[in-house]
Formats: structure tokens, sequence, C-alpha cells
């Protein structure tokens, strides 16, 4: 008797860099590893979208559509290369209007994407169908997906096998098309048993002729087992990584689970041993260089209590290195569990996940629930589509109260599509107006991006991988991975010299430095500080960069006026004037590195 044929989607390039190194690997350093990645008989690859479509504009300098161009030509014709995609929200962290989506579905067909998989983090599928139709629309395979993970003890009504075949049934009464069936993981939480009783379900919903796969990484150290149960129950395909990029945060290893299955009626793509052997050895070289973070490589056990993916939990431990808060990541993660039980269950999948962190990131570092994340409320508020249960009613009204917004039950593309930002019209003029090309991959690009695609779009946009030590001697670019990220030194800081403190300029080259002398405050920000009888100083109460100022000198404000917006963990921070007065310096500029503590403005 033959064994089943089992489809192995290799997830190396795509989930793999992202779980490990946020997504900040240059092509150049791994088509090697996927040339050797085709000679070992891969024919199945996660070659783009998701988080990797945005971190190559915000950190590579490179152009995402370019890099899947470059990854087709190097597979050939008929390798399946698959691409994630987050429903409405497609490779955005908001959602995108109708004719975004559709330029999406678009753009991705155009270079080379064989297969989209297609995800809602809410599971509500109203916010799958249009996005389904666009996929289809343009010859491209649509892989629907009902979002997995287990929730914080003591929480019940949803993510358990009865929410997930209520979810598929709705899947199949809209009747959007799709071509295969994928359960998805993100935290890798969900129980082997809970596992098997879904795509049992599944199975005999959809019957014996669609091809069911589950997707989960190993976080919570449960993957394998988790795998096993899937293939027992009926699954057509799984997911797996090549090391260093395997396990972890990551998903389990291609010869981890060839190993798991030995004994088994189960035939894994076809794959040999000795050639994934060959070609791990080549992806190790080519990734030799780079810093793998030491969080990237474990297995925690407090996940399943406060689900963070692995595809995002790197992406923001760097952040925390970038910002010089990592010592915070404890805490953060404890008070993940919270916010998840209060936020009404979305699956903790890009853009929940970074929804659920933010909260918890802002209720550590500025006391529960005093600030709400923008993504978050809005989630709570109805803005990203229905919630699996009804979230807590105070945050609800805190959000309402916070972001100066109603609750809704407005489809969100009816919203979008209100939006003058998310309008291809928009953003080809501003293309113009820039003097860049106004193409469809242009326009998608800033409009995916917003200023940060600008930037790429006009040279302008940093270069921030991190390698380790020995590799970085003689690059100026390169951050070494433990190091802060300084590679944007130019702006305002505030320095200690001999116990005075003074606000310094710093510019390259030969420009003028200025430096103004303050006096000392303590560490805390929250109270105001006298300057030399001149004014209160207002100060950044975490480290971040500038977004925006509101506000000029000469401007008169009232007491808790918003004047400022940082960016830290992508997440805007209010900067409010802790009395009224009149600005008489504002001592940042727009896009400056700032630290917590530093004076942004003085109000007399």
């Amino acid at each position: 008797m033959s064994k089943k044929y089992i489809d192995v989607m290799d997830t190396t390039f795509r989930d793999g860099f992202q779980s490990v190194f946020g997504g900040r690997v240059l092509m150049n350093d791994f088509f090697p590893a996927v040339e050797a990645a085709k000679d070992a008989g891969i024919t199945h690859f996660e070659f783009g979208g998701g988080a990797r479509f945005q971190s190559l504009f915000f950190y590579l300098q490179e152009n995402a559509f370019e890099m899947m161009d470059k990854f087709r030509e190097i597979v050939g014709p008929d390798a399946n290369l698959q691409t994630l995609a987050r429903g409405i929200n497609t490779v955005m962290l908001d959602t995108g209007s109708r004719e975004l989506i559709d330029l999406h579905a678009k753009m991705f067909a155009k270079h080379g994407t064989s297969t989209i998989r297609n995800f809602d983090a809410l599971n509500d599928v109203q916010n799958l169908e249009y996005s389904a139709e666009c996929i289809k629309k343009y010859g491209v395979n649509h892989e629907v997906v009902v979002t997995l993970m287990d929730l914080p003890p003591g929480c019940t009504g949803a993510h358990d096998v009865a929410f997930y075949e209520k979810t598929l049934r709705q899947i199949l009464d809209s009747g959007l098309p799709y071509d295969s069936l994928c359960f998805k993981d993100a935290s890798g939480t969900s129980s082997p048993q809970k596992v098997y009783e879904t795509i049992q379900m599944a199975r005999k919903l959809v019957g014996n002729d669609t091809h069911i796969r589950l997707h989960t990484h190993e976080t919570a150290g449960v993957s394998v087992a988790c795998y096993l149960a899937a293939l027992d129950a009926g699954a057509d395909g799984i997911d797996l990584a090549a090391s260093p990029v395997s396990g972890g945060t990551s998903q389990p290893d291609i010869l981890t689970m060839l190993h798991a299955v030995k004994g088994k009626n189960y035939d894994l793509g076809g794959l040999e041993i000795e050639k994934i052997l060959k070609y791990q050895e080549v992806l190790g070289h080519q990734l030799k260089d780079y810093f793998i973070p030491p969080e990237a490589t474990q297995v925690s056990p407090l996940i399943p209590f406060s689900p963070m993916p692995g595809g995002a939990l790197t992406a923001n431990t760097q952040m925390m290195r970038d910002n010089g808060t990592l010592h915070k990541f404890p805490e953060v993660i404890k008070a993940m569990r919270e916010v998840v039980e209060k936020g009404g269950y979305g699956t903790s999948v890009t853009p929940v996940s970074q929804f659920y962190w933010q909260q918890a990131y802002a209720n550590v570092m500025f006391g529960p629930w005093k600030q709400i994340a923008p993504g978050y409320g809005k989630m709570v508020l109805g803005y990203f589509g229905k919630t699996p249960v009804a979230p807590d009613e105070k945050i609800v009204a805190l959000a309402a109260e916070k972001l100066k917004m109603e609750p809704t039950k407005e489809n969100p593309l009816d919203i979008a599509d209100r939006d003058e930002k998310k309008k291809i019209s928009v953003w080809k003029q501003r293309l113009e107006i820039e003097g860049i090309e106004a193409s469809e991959e242009n326009i998608f690009i800033a409009a995916a991006c917003d200023e940060k695609g600008i930037a790429f779009l006009k040279g302008e946009s940093p270069l921030n991988i991190r390698k380790n030590d020995s590799a970085c001697e003689n690059d100026k670019d390169c951050n070494l991975g433990e190091n802060k990220n300084m590679s944007n030194a130019n702006g305002n800081y505030t320095v200690v010299v001999d116990g005075q403190k003074f606000n310094v300029s710093i510019a390259e080259g030969n420009a003028d430095i200025q430096v103004t002398p303050v006096t000392s405050n303590s560490n805390t920000a929250s109270a105001p500080v006298s300057s030399n009888g001149e004014g209160v100083e207002v100060p950044a109460v975490v480290n971040g960069a500038v977004w925006k100022i509101l506000v000029k000198e000469g401007d008169k404000v009232e007491k808790d006026q918003q004047i400022m917006i940082l960016e830290a963990m992508k997440m805007e921070i209010d900067i409010n004037a802790p009395e009224a007065g009149t600005i008489t310096k504002i001592l940042v500029a727009a896009n400056d590195a700032v630290e917590e503590g530093q004076t942004l403005a003085i109000i007399g």
C-alpha cells in the first residue's frame, strides 16, 4: 500500500524569516539557498506577502515585487509560490479600500504568485468575501483560512471546535470561491486534540476532494504533536521550515518532521533526508552573519496563557531592543493575557496580535488602561469587523472616549472606501507631485506603506539589518544584534555632562551644533519640570521617533492638549501639554529619534 502524499510548503523564506529575523534578510543573501531548496526537490514555497511585504520597504531598501520576480526566476514556472494576505487588510495593518484590495490581487498575480492564503484575524467571514473574489478574478488560487489559537484559562465562548465549525459553515454558506482550506495557528497554542477534532470536523463538512492543511508554530512546544494529529485526522498538507530558521518561534524543522513520521503511512512531499541536509547546509552558510535573537530559538511555556505569534514575537522584541525596553518583555507578555480577555477573542495573528501587543505595551509603560492603542481601540469599537465575542463594555467605553470614536457595526470596507488616503487617485497624484512614476506597483507600495513607502520610492528609506559583530566591522549600515539602533543619529538629544543637562542638536557634516542648557529633571516623565524659569519642559514618555508635531512656537495650548505624537513599537504615543501656556520652544523635528525623558518642547 502506497503512503499518503502530504504536500509540504517550505515557509523558510517568508514566515521563517519573519519569525526569526523580523523579516529583515536581504534577497541576495538568501537566493543561493532558494536554489539549494529547488535542487532538494521542494516545489511549494511561501515567498512573500504578510509582514515580508512592508519589511522590505521599511528596513531593507528592497522592492518586494522585484524580490518576488527574481524568486520565480530561480524556482521556475511550475513551482507553487504562495503569499499571505490578511483579508481586507491584504498586506497592510489597516483596512484597505475595495480598489486597493483589487490592486493587491492584481499585482501579486502579476509578480509570480500561484496561491494566496487569505485569512481574517477576527474570523469575520464578511471580511473574506471581497478579497476572495479579487484573488480568483486574477487567476490565483485562493486558500481560505480559519484562524486558531487557545484562549487564556477561564475564557470561553470562542476558539473551540464548535466555534471553528460555525466559522467554516459561514464560509461555505457565503459562497465565496476557494481552492483549498487552511487552519492557521500563528501562536502555536492549540492543543493536539483540538487540532485533531477540528480537522476531522472539517473533513466531514467539505468532503474528501478539498485540500486541507494546518499551519502552526513551535512557540508553545506542541507543533509536531499538532501536525501528527492533523495528519491522522485527514489533513493533506503542512508547513515546515529549514534550519536555522525553524523551530522556536518558527515552523517545525523539515528534518524533525521527517523523523516524526518514520514508520507512519505518510510521504512528506517526496523529500529525501540527504538532499534536505545539503539545503540546510547552504542556508546556514548564507545566514551565518545574521544575528539570531535568543528568544527566536526558544519554546515558551507562557505563550498559551498570553498567545503571541512567533511571526510577531521577534519583530516586537527587536523593536524593544531598538527602544531600550527589552527588559520589559516579560511584563508585556504577562499583560497580554488581560488584553486578550477584554478584547473580544480575535485570533492573535496580524494585525490583531499587534493590537494586543501594543495595548499590553501601553499598559506596562503608562499604567493599566491609561492609554488606548489606536488599533486595539478601533478593534473593540468594531472598525475592523465583528469580534468573536463582545469586548468588555468598560474597555469599549474607554476606547470611545480616548479615540473620540463611536462604536460601529458598519462594513469596514464601506468605511475604507470613504477614506481619501485609501483612494488610488489620491496616491497617484501624490506620486506625480513627488516626481515618482505612477505605476500600479508604485501606487500600491505608497498606499500600503504610507510615508515609508514614499521614502523608499524616493531612495530615502533606511537600511536596518542586524548582523553579528564580526560581520559589521566595516559596514556603516549594519546594526549589531544586541546594540541599540543608532542608524539615524541626526536629531535632538538630551545629554548630561558633569551632572548638568543639555539639549543637543546633531547633524552630519559641518552643520552647526546647537547646545541649550536645561535644568536636570528626574527620570520620571510624568511631572512638569521648570526650565530655568523659562517654562515647563514637555518630556518624551518613551523611546521612539517624532511622528507629528501638532503645534508651533508661539501657539497657546490648554492643559492636556495634544501637542505631538511619537511613534514607538508601531503605535502612536500622545504627548500632551502638562499645563496651559504658550509654546516657547520646540526642540525636535519630525522623524527625530528621541529617548525617554528627553525634552521635546517648553511651555512658558
